[in-house]
């Protein structure tokens, strides 16, 4: 039966080629979201006892009291470096412990000192030591107000909507259990009785959406806090959702959902939760740009709100009052506790900063994953796999990663090849690696229950598997039919499972095959919501209490192991369905279950910059989406626009036609094929961008088009034409015709480009290329750049391995300077060819190299253009170097 149920599910949802909205939970279907929901906003029960207020050299301490029903939460301020404020609130005595994210943080943040300022029985002033930046904590409702000088950038509980719903004893267990508890557990036993007043309402210890029951056998455990910023009316980021960049009111429909879920070809423009979470959101205006982040993994809504309000005066500082426009946001967790970084900046570049020094940056990837991927459920054997192969060499079209789905497998138990298809998997990545080629094979995180199974068999023996709430493994529905799920919440766990891919574990892998992620939501195809029971347990922790951490915790498993089969040498590349704060510490990320429609390739640009917003900026879409079969103009459109996007693969369904890109006729292979040439020109560019960024592409992703128009940014910049070199001033709106084989991309004057122009069939081929520079003048007819250049592949760079040089062109001078002396590493590539965009025409120029020889160069000059190409000069690419026009 389990094989024919799979089938059955994989068959019915492969018909449909929609997202049944009926499988996921509205706001008024989850319980704890349509409770808090509920609450009123300025009717707010706790109050500051500023008596017991406690400061020491790192933090603030104070008790609140929901003078409700008596219950005392424990309030702790820090003042982090960088500009961050961080607030947790917890219950003072909670009936046991309330579960608090670990491994997001790459380290205990570091605090500095708070003192106060002033206090009184209405509240305490706090000095933030940053630019007469301080807090006032109100006592009577409880209110936090973070102020710069007379302006209130953030307030917390300035609505009222705090909640923090405390664990207690279910109340018909109540009379059974005083006789059985200690004396220490009878204090928060006694309590309850304070509670006769409070509803016992629909879900609270037991809630059903369809046919799964949820038991909660700690009763309800939400919490909530509402944020208001004045002066803010554009807010971003918790993705992911397949909505506008610009987050939208939720006031008339449901808040943004944050819960990691398996969604079949999601909808567009919804609040709807898909594949990843992370709680953080930018809040930008024209005077600052601040940041929230709420670390809690539990099923999260955050609803949003913009009035006009009028501030008064608060305390002693803000004098007068004026009309200011506003956001209010208010997050609700299903569980744990409060735990918020509130980011301060005040510019968009600080506050990405002050994320990063908490969750980190985006891992470093090999150079060639930055090359074009080829994927689809699925390339049916070996023979396929090197038909694909030889294509790409007969269409003159690079790629350097092929990957394998579920299809490769025996029989869907991940780790191994199937006998028959991938009879001799070492045979095919050795015809790859004498092409300097790579693969991916796919590894999921739900194990075929089978008794012939090794993975299976150790992981149960070891008992590493997700346990149900009755103490037994738990098991689920997916692709191989029964299997459980390994808790990788563990760190025993993910220490085994990276010792799984070894090359004498992982049967017929080399180095050149790396991972894939997928359904690590987890998915769970007969579960609540395709997901994973919320009271399933790791260890003492629910599941509700960790879900969107699971996937994180797949991911980072998958890399360590693949960095422990080459003895911590070589960087890996692992791609992740779901994803939290702190995955782009790992590695890429793309945006799930597409459609082959026009929209679906215009919401993969805000969805991807969502991501980048909050960290993980590598990111793509599926070329030509994963359902659906694109028509010739969209294929070529999304071949366009990935091609400019980080992470750049085409991937389609099991039941689409083949889509090769030399499938579509000679004139739209040709259209690809420059693309995708493009995309390589560009390599050493991109693999530097996850340092800075000056490109400016406008993708055309609407049907039929003749013409996009285009905002060019900044009063006093001016913007090349990559292609036509044309020249742009900045601060307009450019309406620019287009042809179907042009995408608009747009230098910024005053850049420095490095790329290389004679692409090969990998980019491992290209290592020791020349480079051409492409220097793009500003209205001061200056501009800047690097060169970043290391092996590609390994952590040699971590050892001072690489080379790092700043380019310069002032005063009709281009130069190279070495930005890392003290790096050791040597290359074969050099110059070529510098091509100066915005330029005059010289009477000479002349290159002089570090050892004081200088030598007059050709070049040429095309007016019309202002374009001044200079050829040959030949200097090694790690050289000091300059080149003088006169």
């Amino acid at each position: 039966m389990a094989p024919l149920l799979v089938v059955g599910l994989a068959l019915c949802l492969s018909g449909t080629w929609a997202v049944d909205k009926g499988n996921f939970k509205t706001c008024e279907q989850s319980a704890f979201c349509k409770r808090q929901r509920a609450l009123k906003p300025g009717e707010s029960p706790y109050r500051a006892l500023l008596e017991t207020m406690e400061l020491t050299n790192t933090r603030l301490t104070l008790q609140l009291i929901n003078d409700n029903n008596k219950v005392r939460l424990l309030l702790e301020l820090y003042r982090l470096q960088g500009n961050i404020t961080r607030v947790k609130i917890n219950e003072l005595k909670p009936l046991k412990p309330r579960y608090e994210v670990p491994d997001v943080l790459i380290r205990e943040p570091t605090t500095e000192p708070l003192s106060v300022l002033s206090q009184d029985e209405n509240g305490v002033v706090l000095s933030l030591g940053v630019e007469s930046q301080r807090v006032i904590i109100s006592a009577r409702p409880f209110r936090l107000d973070i102020m710069e000088g007379s302006d209130v950038l953030m307030s917390l509980n300035s609505r009222g909507l705090l909640a923090f719903e405390h664990l207690r004893m279910r109340k018909d267990t109540f009379s059974y259990k005083v006789t059985s508890t200690v004396a220490s557990v009878w204090d928060n036993i006694k309590r309850t009785t304070k509670e006769e007043e409070e509803k016992v309402e629909d879900g609270m210890w037991e809630e059903t959406f369809k046919s799964h029951t949820d038991s909660k056998p700690n009763g309800p455990s939400a919490v909530s806090l509402d944020f208001s910023l004045p002066g803010v009316e554009h807010v971003y980021g918790i993705p992911e959702h397949a909505d506008t960049l610009r987050l939208k009111t939720t006031d008339n429909g449901d808040p943004y959902r944050l819960y990691n879920l398996d969604v079949f070809q999601y909808e567009l423009y919804n609040p709807m939760a898909l594949y990843g979470s992370v709680p953080v959101m930018v809040a930008h205006s024209p005077q600052r740009t601040t940041g929230i982040f709420w670390l809690n993994a539990a099923e999260t809504w955050v609803d949003i709100s913009s009035n006009t309000t009028v501030f008064g005066k608060m305390l002693d500082y803000v004098q007068g009052s004026s009309e200011t426009p506003q956001t209010d946001v208010r997050w609700i967790s299903e569980s744990g506790i409060i735990d918020v970084f509130i980011m301060l900046g005040p510019t968009p570049k600080d506050v990405f900063s002050q994320y990063a020094s908490l969750t980190g940056t985006q891992s470093f990837p090999p150079l060639a994953s930055l090359g074009y991927h080829q994927c689809r459920w699925n390339y049916n054997d070996q023979e396929d796999v090197k038909s694909v192969d030889a294509g790409f060499d007969e269409h003159d079209i690079p790629y350097d990663f092929i990957w394998l789905d579920i299809e490769h497998t025996d029989g869907k138990r991940y780790f191994t090849w199937d006998p028959h298809k991938f009879a001799t998997p070492k045979e095919m990545l050795q015809g790859l690696m004498d092409k300097k080629r790579k693969m991916v094979a796919i590894v999921d995180p739900h194990i075929k229950v089978d008794s012939n199974y090794k993975i299976h068999n150790e992981i149960r023996s070891l008992g590493f598997y997700v346990k149900n709430k009755d103490g037994g493994d738990y098991e689920g529905w997916c692709w191989p039919g029964s299997a459980s799920y390994p808790d990788f919440t563990r760190a025993d766990m993910r220490a085994w499972w990276a010792s799984m891919f070894a090359y004498d574990q992982y049967e017929g892998t080399m180095e050149n095959l790396h991972t894939w992620n997928d359904m690590n939501e987890p998915s769970v195809f007969n579960g609540p919501e395709v997901t994973m029971h919320k009271d399933a347990m790791h260890g003492s922790w629910e599941h509700r209490d960790i879900h969107n951490l699971y996937g994180l915790y797949v991911q980072m498993a998958t890399a360590e192991g693949l960095i422990q089969r080459s003895g911590g040498v070589e960087r890996p590349f692992v791609l992740t369905r779901a994803f939290f704060a702190g995955s782009q510490r790992i590695g890429a990320v793309w945006t799930g279950d597409n459609a082959a429609e026009w929209d679906h390739l215009k919401i993969s640009i805000p969805m991807c910059l969502s991501m980048g917003l909050v960290g993980i900026s590598f990111c793509g879409a599926d070329i030509g989406g994963f359902f659906k079969s694109p028509s010739t103009e969209l294929l070529v459109r999304w071949y366009q626009a990935g091609a400019y996007q980080p992470f750049y693969r085409a991937h389609a369904h099991l039941d689409t036609p083949r889509r090769e890109p030399w499938l579509f006729g000679p004139e739209n292979t040709a259209l690809i094929r420059e693309a995708v040439r493009q995309r390589y020109t560009f390599l050493p560019y991109w693999y530097q961008l996850f340092y800075r960024r000056d490109l400016l592409v406008h993708p055309v992703v609407e049907e039929g088009a003749r013409g996009v128009t285009a905002y060019l940014p900044g009063k006093d910049e001016v913007w090349f034409d990559v292609h036509t070199f044309q020249k742009h001033n900045g601060a307009q709106n450019l309406y620019i015709p287009v042809t179907m084989s042009s995408i608009p991309v747009f230098q910024r004057g005053g850049s420095i480009i490095p790329r290389k122009l004679r692409v090969r069939r990998s980019s491992t081929c290209m290592e020791h290329d020349p480079y051409t520079l492409y220097v793009a003048l500003n209205l001061q007819r200056t501009a800047d750049g690097e060169l970043y250049i290391d092996d590609g592949h390994t952590f040699n760079y971590e050892k001072k391995e690489f080379i790092y040089r700043k380019l310069t062109f002032a005063n009709k001078v281009l130069s190279s300077v070495n930005l890392a002396p003290d790096a050791k590493f040597t290359t074969d590539s050099w110059i070529e060819r510098i091509i100066v965009l915005g330029a005059s025409k010289p009477s000479k120029v002349t290159l002089k190299t570090a050892d004081g020889q200088e030598k007059q160069l050709e070049f040429d000059f095309n007016a019309s253009m202002s374009v001044l190409t200079v050829r040959k000069p030949g200097m090694n690419a790690g050289a000091d170097w300059t080149v003088t026009f006169q």
